[in-house]
């Protein structure tokens, strides 16, 4: 179930980075509304996944989750660079993810 919590609590990561962008500088109500929501309750669920997990792991799970979907969201919804290097990165990202979640 933590890792559940923890998964969501990365969406909500990339919900609230996003969110950012769509607030300029938080002159619009909604997005901002929106983006303080995420931001709680992503923090909120990685808080209550650390009961569980180790807190190195899950920290860097969550933000690794973040960091990923935010950049594929840059690139997809403004077009930011795709670059080769900036998609190694990406899988170098997820293998350490992956390799954190292995030995957790």
């Amino acid at each position: 179930m933590a890792w559940i919590l923890l998964f969501i609590a990365g969406l909500l990561e990339i919900g609230w980075a996003i969110g950012l962008k769509y607030t300029e500088g938080f002159t619009k109500l909604v997005p901002t509304v929106l983006t303080a929501g995420s931001m709680v309750a992503s923090v909120v669920l990685l808080g209550l996944a650390v009961r569980t997990l180790p807190l190195g792991t899950a920290y860097a799970v969550w933000t690794g989750i973040g960091t990923v979907g935010t950049v594929i969201l840059g690139i997809v919804l403004f077009s930011e660079p795709a670059t080769a290097i900036r998609i190694g990165c990406i899988l170098l990202i997820i293998a350490g993810i992956a390799g954190l979640k292995l030995t957790a």
